[in-house]
């Protein structure tokens, strides 16, 4: 077999691990079951994803869990030993002892503080305008980028499974690793999330050959109103919440008619939840 198909055909084979583990978070998973699933010897499985992925199993399985549960901390109200089973934890010390590693503070502080990000004012107070203001915002004129997309429908906190899958499709491919973002179409306070739309979008130059369920996007240029989110992606929602309420009533700016884009600024693979960057970019008419 050709070494390119040989690439391709063990990088599809990831995506079905990949896809496996996003849907059973709540369950033990082992390498042979995860082999199995791929069709790969147990071998040489784990070398073999820990080569297209950038990392290991237990790297993914864990970012994928914790994510889950930070989400479930912020906007739930379901026990502490209820997350942690949902999501593959043994016990709640087992849970708190990862929580706490991967973003600084126990998930109990982290629900208290409503994320890591300046502490949530208590709901019964009013809020004056000036208190809100914590985020800076750019305009920037933006250059357009042709990507590679894959579509996600459903919660947008679940479309890191959509960038696994890609990911194993750039792997597979040989497509450099390039920058990294998400268009995002609905609001999701308003659209049930069983019907949101995204796309999980990767840097792509002009003649790389697109198949597998990957399309050929541009994302536009023009000017964009740009708020950098330093944090877990699962506190996406309060900067969120201040551009538009807060930030755009005030600037005298209009939205285009344009999906918000999501640019990730450095890899959350490497870094841990508190140094992830993201840049939310508005479009602007």
């Amino acid at each position: 077999m050709p070494r390119c198909t040989t690439r391709q055909s063990y990088a599809a084979r990831v995506d079905k691990v990949v896809a496996y583990m996003a849907e059973r978070l709540e369950h033990p998973v082992t390498l042979p079951q995860l082999a199995a699933v791929g069709h790969f010897s147990p071998f040489h499985f784990h070398r073999i994803y820990r080569g297209l992925m950038g990392e290991t199993v237990a790297d993914t399985l864990r970012r994928m869990r914790l994510h889950r549960a930070a989400v479930e901390l912020l906007h739930g109200s379901a026990p502490l030993g209820g997350i942690a089973r949902r999501c593959g934890y043994g016990s709640a010390a087992a849970f708190n002892r990862a929580f706490a590693l991967a973003y600084g503070v126990p998930p109990g502080e982290f629900r208290r503080r409503k994320g890591l990000g300046v502490p949530a004012l208590p709901v019964h107070r009013v809020r004056d305008r000036e208190e809100m203001r914590m985020y800076e915002v750019r305009i920037e004129q933006r250059a357009p980028v042709a990507v590679a997309a894959l579509a996600h429908r459903g919660p947008y906190h679940a479309i890191g499974a959509a960038f696994g899958k890609l990911g194993a499709w750039a792997a597979g491919r040989g497509v450099p690793e390039g920058r990294s973002f998400g268009l995002y179409y609905d609001d999701p306070e308003s659209v049930a999330p069983a019907e949101l739309r995204a796309e999980a979008c990767v840097e792509v130059a002009a003649d790389v050959p697109l198949d597998g369920g990957v399309r050929r996007l541009e994302i536009a240029g023009g000017r964009y109103a740009v708020l950098v989110h330093v944090g877990p992606y699962a506190e996406l929602d309060r900067p969120y919440k201040w551009l538009f309420g807060e930030w755009l009533p005030d600037s005298g700016e209009e939205a285009a008619d344009a999906p918000v884009v999501e640019e990730y600024l450095n890899d959350c693979r490497m870094l841990p939840p508190s140094q992830w960057r993201t840049a939310i970019c508005l479009p602007l008419r």
